[in-house]
């Protein structure tokens, strides 16, 4: 008997890591589980259109907030958890306390990046979409991001109410909605500072060996007018299992383009899930 999506509740509850209190949500209980990780000073609000979409009739859908940001905690110890691994510790922990042994993971921004974290190192990721997330080698970022005047309000840990509005309008290009313009403002800034001070510090894989290695099949889907990364960067890479044969450009679509155009981005993600089964 077929499924009514709208019979499906969004199920909320919050889980305990050694990284702090994750709030998660959930939708749909059958099916292979599919994992959506938010990006830098964002929350889970973010996958809201993904979230309600006819995805969850035949797949668990699951979105978190990350230590520092939305409704889950800001992180007991920021100098460990507020890095790539850190993050990709705690959501391996919620995963853990979630009972899901495995899982497709759809990694937004710093997300993709998380996601990446995930690839060398979980065995039960069934495949990783990455969106807005170049892979970049150890000491190269610069080569997959587009320089501007704004870029370093990412790793800024203290923003004023006008450095708030310009990163809104990098991240989602328009004036978002109140509740992304409030995970914004409530983001613990001291993950944005020690990300990049960790990123730095050699801390986390390099990911672009690890995307040119790992043999866990990979998406990468980018909005075609994405103001902050450099799509080019993109198709230099040998990757090793790359879907469809190539990368993804979404056109007249900027850095979040599921958030944007959910419509657009949903039959394609439905598409890959299908694919990696």
């Amino acid at each position: 008997m077929r499924i009514n999506r709208e019979c499906l509740p969004v199920r909320r509850r919050t889980v305990r890591t050694s990284h702090g209190l994750l709030a998660v949500q959930e939708r749909g209980t059958h099916g292979p589980p599919v994992l959506f990780i938010h990006g830098n000073s964002s929350c889970a609000v973010v996958f809201e259109g993904l979230l309600q979409s006819s995805l969850a009739v035949d797949h668990r859908l699951v979105t978190l907030d990350l230590p520092g940001h939305g409704q889950s905690s800001d992180a007991p110890d920021p100098h460990r958890t507020y890095t790539r691994p850190g993050l990709a510790q705690a959501v391996c922990e919620a995963l853990t306390q979630l009972d899901l042994e495995e899982a497709v993971v759809v990694g937004w921004s710093l997300g993709g990046h998380v996601g990446i974290e995930m690839l060398a190192h979980v065995r039960g990721l069934r495949g990783l979409m990455i969106v807005g997330a170049p892979p970049i080698a150890a000491n190269a970022w610069a080569r997959g991001f587009i320089q501007s005047p704004h870029a370093w309000l990412a790793a800024q840990q203290n923003w004023s109410p006008a450095d708030v509005e310009v990163f809104l309008s990098n991240i989602y290009g328009h004036m978002p909605e109140p509740r992304l313009r409030q995970a914004a403002v409530r983001a613990d800034g001291r993950l944005r500072k020690r990300l990049f001070e960790a990123a730095r510090e050699g801390a986390g894989v390099d990911q672009r060996h690890t995307v040119e290695t790992s043999q866990v099949p990979l998406a990468v889907v980018n909005g075609a007018a994405d103001p902050l990364i450099n799509l080019d960067y993109f198709d230099t890479l040998a990757y090793a299992n790359l879907w469809d044969g190539r990368c993804h450009r979404l056109p007249g679509l900027g850095h979040a383009p599921f958030w944007e155009a959910p419509e657009v981005f949903t039959p394609l993600l439905a598409r890959f899930l299908g694919d990696v089964g």
